[in-house]
């Protein structure tokens, strides 16, 4: 019978790993012994003076491969920067390490398992091999050759490789960071110093499936950028630990599950050259834990290895209990698939190793400003079993979420424990949290319809649901308790051996999209929000406009603790001047939506349909009224306040989240309308927006059109330019089209459409009396004096971070997981 390819190579390696005659110490070379009763992986001995780490290999096959298994990285320090995401617990890219001998050496060649013939004989499984590059990332010479074949190496120079690539995340571009070149945000230069770079020998740890060493890694540059600068002692240097995890392949009995798209995850890419005419070469395989029944034809049982999540001891309390509850709903979802006992999360025992490979954790790390939470996982790269889990939850963000709270409700609700204390509402927020990113290492993609369906899934991003009580806001509702049905429902599917009929059945009931089709504010699909909330986007942006009109009357001294600075009264006004930012963008999404699914032939879903024309037509409306300046004024008797002078050490996250003021502190509420119409504006105007519209039109032409929408748009802001409000709004507004009809993604359709309307406001305005009309009229008019309109509309007015680092992404997708909240 032939086996597949990753049997067959794991079976290899637990051959080659058998164990050999045990080492003995010569001088200051130490044997590194597993704890007791248990035998190495590989054995392992630690030079301290030398600094040398000596693995002994197996004798090297026919092929000259001595070893196989799986290598990941971690980081064991941080920098503490949260747009470099170079956190403690942060993982590098998981691989299928070969120890290979070609000569007198020894090389490390990363090997290429996604492709490959599964179902082929060992022939054209090589000839499969030989087709596609490897990476040979290092080499070192043979230190000894044993009587038995064996063979003795130093790993210490492959320790202290960047493996982990620090120093592309050191040396980001500024237009990753969604800013210009000029920025002083990323760094340039940085390289790895092999003079203070070092294997560290005494934490080297062995155990019968897995070795873990640390390394520490030093970057130098003479250009560091303020990320740096604002954390290190010495910016032009910047040392890590850096953890290195070698991992015996898993036994075989891992029974891959193909990827349904319907329902998502994660997934590990094949190429299979195996397959039938008939069959497709490409498939993906789901990544997921290996969870066994003991009794596997039981509809429940017990299991023969539970998942268990760790929390980091380092969590305090009362954050330590609320993630230790919230990460734990899972265990609700496992058992209403049939696996009793199968899930829990514990606090990490003392003493062990939170980037041990043996134990799945939850990270609680220190930022310098609040940034993402992520979950990641070390899965097996020929069959997408996870072998471990590692969420990093960032402590800022908490607190940020107190300072909303405490600007909806005030900081004397502080310390009372009722439904509306800001405290207690924060942990609400991170059960959720703990939930999510946990969801994530599991093996779950996000949902981001599933708050449209109930909170149906821990997997959305969760704003707080605020409720309007005698005209107050009320945060008695904010945070759903407990696992989501949509959860449930994937729990089954992905680990409980869900049926045709019971997937259909899910695919049925729920709305899914992932990330591709929800995470940018442009996107099509009318029920795919960021932080939205309600069945309807639109009745939820109109109902929390409301809710944000009682909170602006409501906010002022009571927003503050006793003695705490007034100055602070200017951070927390910005979360709730904007605080329908995010239901503006899912509202927008029903302008020139399409519902799509990740259909299937034959599932009974394949056609997309457009958003109806009146749903689009609400839509555009509601998100008029948010530019309307009724919503955009800042009541008077705020402005003495809100311009209170700030002393003290300059505070970075303090600095990022206000309003560009009026010179020194002084408070300018027309900074604040002009950023607020800034959001509003651009997402409604978004280019592939606009062109999905005239895409629509042209097929139905009762639906809406380009003309009626900019139409819409500058009837609304042209009414009310009476007074300086009126016409900060409505240039911002017509700047903005400017600036959208230059852009290079702009269709020709859409840019004529922006270009003509532009045009017509500038005749319009030709007529009026006043130097505002007179002078937006020549810019408009003149082709040289539109297009700096436009180069001044592209730089806008500094919008401050809603999500926990920005509006734009400051993360690279391609090495973490998942980008979460």
């Amino acid at each position: 019978m032939t086996r597949p390819l990753y049997w067959r190579l794991g079976a290899l390696s637990l051959l080659l790993a058998a164990p050999i005659a045990p080492l003995h110490a010569d001088g200051d070379v130490r044997n590194v012994s597993a704890p007791a009763g248990e035998t190495a992986f590989i054995p392992v001995q630690a030079d301290d003076q030398k600094g040398r780490i000596l693995l002994t290999l197996p004798r090297p096959d026919k092929d000259g491969v001595a070893m196989r298994l799986i290598y990941s990285t971690a980081l064991r320090t941080g920098l503490g920067s949260a747009p470099l995401t170079l956190d403690r617990g942060r993982t590098g890219n998981t691989q299928l390490l070969a120890f290979r001998q070609i000569g007198g050496k020894v090389a490390v060649e990363f090997e290429n398992p996604r492709f490959r013939a599964s179902q082929g004989d060992a022939a054209q499984q090589d000839a499969v091999a030989s087709d596609f590059g490897t990476s040979l990332v290092w080499m070192t010479d043979i230190v000894e050759t044993r009587g038995d074949g064996s063979l003795v190496i130093d790993i210490a120079s492959f320790l202290t490789r960047d493996a982990l690539g620090i120093t592309g995340s050191l040396n980001q571009s500024s237009a990753s960071f969604g800013l210009d070149a000029a920025s002083s945000i990323a760094g340039k230069g940085f390289k790895l110093d092999d003079k203070l770079s070092l294997a560290d020998p005494a934490s080297v740890r062995v155990f019968p499936d897995n070795l873990e060493v640390d390394a520490v890694q030093t970057f130098v540059s003479k250009t560091p950028g303020a990320e740096v600068s604002n954390i290190v002692p010495e910016p032009d240097t910047v040392t890590f630990r850096v953890h290195h995890s070698f991992i015996r392949l898993p036994e075989p009995g891992f029974v891959p599950l193909r990827f349904d798209p319907r329902i998502g995850g994660f997934s590990t890419q094949v190429v299979d050259y195996s397959a039938s005419l008939a069959e497709p070469v490409v498939y993906d395989l789901a990544n997921r834990f290996r969870l066994e029944k003991v009794d596997p034809d039981a509809a429940r049982s017990r299991v023969k290895k539970p998942i268990v999540f760790y929390l980091d001891r380092n969590t305090p309390e009362p954050i330590r209990s609320a993630v230790l509850e919230g990460a734990g709903w899972w265990s609700d979802a496992f058992d209403a698939a049939g696996f009793i006992d199968a899930y829990r999360v514990e606090m990490l025992p003392e003493g062990a190793d939170p980037l041990d490979v043996r134990y799945n954790m939850i990270n609680w790390v220190d930022r310098a400003t609040r940034g993402w939470a992520y979950g990641q996982q070390i899965a097996d790269p020929r069959t997408g079993e996870i072998i471990k889990g590692m969420v990093v939850l960032g402590s800022l963000r908490a607190r940020q979420d107190i300072q909303i709270f405490q600007g909806l409700v005030g900081a004397g609700q502080m310390g009372t424990g009722g439904p509306n204390d800001p405290v207690e509402v924060a942990l609400d927020r991170l059960r959720q949290l703990g939930a999510h990113e946990v969801g994530h290492t599991l093996g779950f993609a996000h949902n981001f319809a599933a708050s449209t369906q109930d909170r149906a899934s821990v997997m959305d991003y969760p704003p707080p649901r605020i409720g309007l009580v005698d005209g107050r806001p009320d945060l008695s509702d904010a945070y759903a308790k407990g696992i989501g049905s949509w959860d449930i429902a994937t729990v089954q599917y992905l680990y409980g051996g869900a049926d045709t009929a019971e997937v259909a059945e899910t695919v049925r009931r729920f709305r899914y999209v992932q990330d591709d089709n929800a995470r940018a504010a442009d996107t099509a699909y009318p029920w795919g929000g960021l932080w939205d909330d309600g069945a309807d986007p639109v009745d939820e942006l109109n109902r929390l406009m409301q809710v944000r009109k009682a909170a602006i009357d409501g906010f002022g001294l009571d927003a503050l603790s006793p003695g705490e600075p007034v100055a602070n009264l200017r951070r927390r006004f910005v979360p709730i001047w904007l605080l329908h930012r995010y239901q503006v963008i899912a509202a927008a999404k029903q302008v020139g939506g399409l519902q799509f699914e990740y259909a299937i032939n034959g599932g009974g879903r394949e056609e997309a349909v457009p958003v109806s024309p009146a749903r689009q037509r609400a839509a555009l409306e509601a998100i008029l009224a948010t530019i309307n300046p009724d919503a955009m004024r800042v009541p008077s008797d705020l402005l003495p306040l809100l311009s209170a002078a700030q002393n003290g050490t300059s505070d970075r996250q303090y600095d990022v989240e206000v309003f560009v003021t009026a010179g020194g502190p002084v408070f300018d509420p027309l900074v604040a309308a002009d950023v607020s119409t800034q959001l509003s504006v651009q997402t409604l105007l978004f280019p592939h927006r606009l062109a999905r519209i005239v895409i629509q039109h042209q097929n139905d032409p009762s639906t809406l059109s380009l003309d009626e929408t900019l139409d819409a748009l500058v009837s609304t802001v042209l009414a009310s330019t009476g007074d300086d409000l009126g016409r900060r709004i409505a240039l911002r507004t017509i700047a903005t089209m400017a600036q959208i009809a230059e852009r290079p993604d702009a269709t020709p359709e859409v840019s004529a459409a922006l270009d003509q309307k532009l045009t017509e406001v500038g005749e319009t305005l030709s007529r009026q009396k006043g130097d505002w009309a007179q002078s937006l009229s020549r810019k408009l008019l003149d082709t040289e004096a539109r297009m700096q309109l436009a180069k001044t509309a592209r730089r806008g007015v500094r919008v401050p971070p809603g999500s926990p680092i920005g509006e734009e992404s400051w993360m690279d997708l391609s090495t973490l997981l998942s980008v979460d909240e």
